[in-house]
Formats: structure tokens, sequence, C-alpha cells
């Protein structure tokens, strides 16, 4: 099996061509015709995602998080991209195209959740997030709900009660409040929360969840794996979950 052959499944699951403009994925770095034994899949190439992957005899890492993002003016030993040309390690990057895909991060979340009744919503900006209910719910109830399912801690708003028709979006997306707004939903469940997006849910009566942008991504990386162990019988996969964010 190889990176090209990888890459080609994934992409005809999660195209890149759904991927926003600004975003940068598919194989970013290595030798697509690379055969491939052992992959693992994580949400960011970091060191530690590196060591792992050596570790278990891997050559393929499978991010979300894309390797190289901005451009680069130099690699330098002892970056992330030093470390896996070096260790001739090959990486597959899936970001906001596998964020809106079938079984990607929001429909991933929303299981995770339980989430139900689920439809995609494209946003202002023309990103897709994800509309649907739960049974109705105490927005403290559900803040408890939340970090019960993905851990971290959560930051939320309280709005009116009971919640019944939420707003999702894994990663980065207070701004959607205006979405939220726009729809009439009881609340916002997503990550990355700036100040005036609480003040807006508040002023609407909205519960905004701020419940952490790895818990809220980190929920795609093992239905990812079983999804590629399904499909690759021969090939073995890991998956790594950082632990370099810790909570109290």
């Amino acid at each position: 099996m190889t990176v090209k052959s990888i890459f080609e499944f994934l992409n005809s699951r999660f195209p890149v061509s759904d991927a926003m403009d600004f975003d940068n994925v598919g194989i970013l770095i290595g030798d697509p015709e690379m055969e491939i034994n052992k992959a693992i899949v994580c949400l960011d190439c970091t060191l530690e995602a590196i060591n792992y992957a050596k570790e278990k005899g891997c050559d393929l890492i499978i991010t979300h998080h894309p390797v190289i993002f901005s451009p680069l003016k130099s690699i330098l030993k002892g970056s992330v991209q030093y470390e896996v040309l070096s260790r001739n390690l090959a990486v597959i990057s899936m970001h906001t195209n596998l964020d809106i895909g079938m079984d990607g991060v929001n429909d991933s979340l929303c299981e995770v959740l339980g989430i139900e009744d689920t439809e995609n919503i494209t946003a202002y900006d023309g990103y897709t997030v994800k509309l649907g209910t739960i049974s109705p719910t105490d927005p403290c109830d559900l803040a408890r709900h939340i970090k019960s399912k993905i851990g971290g801690c959560v930051k939320f708003t309280e709005g009116k009660s009971p919640i019944s028709k939420v707003l999702v979006c894994g990663g980065s997306g207070g701004n959607y409040i205006e979405d939220a707004v726009r729809l009439g939903v009881d609340a916002l469940i997503t990550a990355d929360v700036k100040h005036h997006h609480f003040l807006m849910a508040y002023d609407n009566g909205i519960s905004l969840y701020d419940a952490g942008h790895f818990n809220t991504e980190d929920v795609v990386i093992e239905p990812l794996k079983e999804l590629l162990a399904k499909e690759f019988k021969n090939t073995e996969f890991f998956t790594f979950h950082s632990k370099a964010i810790k909570f109290e």
C-alpha cells in the first residue's frame, strides 16, 4: 500500500476540493509512491507524534491540522518539518475538508454528544456547520454533559432554557454566533470563542459553549482510524492523542 493509495481513498471520502480556499491539504511531505505498512492518525504532526510514529515503526502520519500551513522561510534541524524529512516520513493532512465531510469532525462531535436529526447548514462564510436537536436540557446540564463526553473544560453563556435546537462546529467557530442568531437556535457548541462572541450570545439569549479546540476535534481520530483500517486490511493503523494541553 502506498501513500498515494491511502490519500486517494481519503480524497474519495473527504475531497480536497471541499477544503476552504485558505487551507493546505493533501500529501504535504514525502514520497507518494512510498510503501506503507504502518501509519498513525493524529490531530497534529508534533515532535511527540513523530517520535511515536517511529517507535511504532510507521512511515506515514495522517493529520487533521496541516503540517505545512503558512509559507516556510526555512526548515531547520529540530523543527517538525525537518524531523519528518530526516526520518523519511510522509504526511497526509486533511483539514477543513475533514471538518465538513460525512463522518468527519462535525459528524463525530454530534455523534459523541448525542445530537440527532442533523443537517448541513452553510454559514455566512461558506463553511458548513451542523444543525441538530438534543433532548430538552438546561444550559448548565448541557455544559456538564459536554465535559463528560469530550473532557477538558467548558466555558459558556447561559441562554434561554430548555435547549433543544443546537448548532455545532468543531474547532474554531465562535464567529458562527451570527448564524446561530439568524437560525434561532438555542445553543452553539464550538471552541476558540472570543469575548465579544460570548456577549453577543448572552444578549440574544443563546447558550454559547467553548469546549476547547483539541477536545472538539480529537473526537474524529478514532473513527478515522477505524475507517482506514477497514479499507486497508494489510496496513496497521495507530492513533496518537496529544497530552500537551492540561486541564485542572
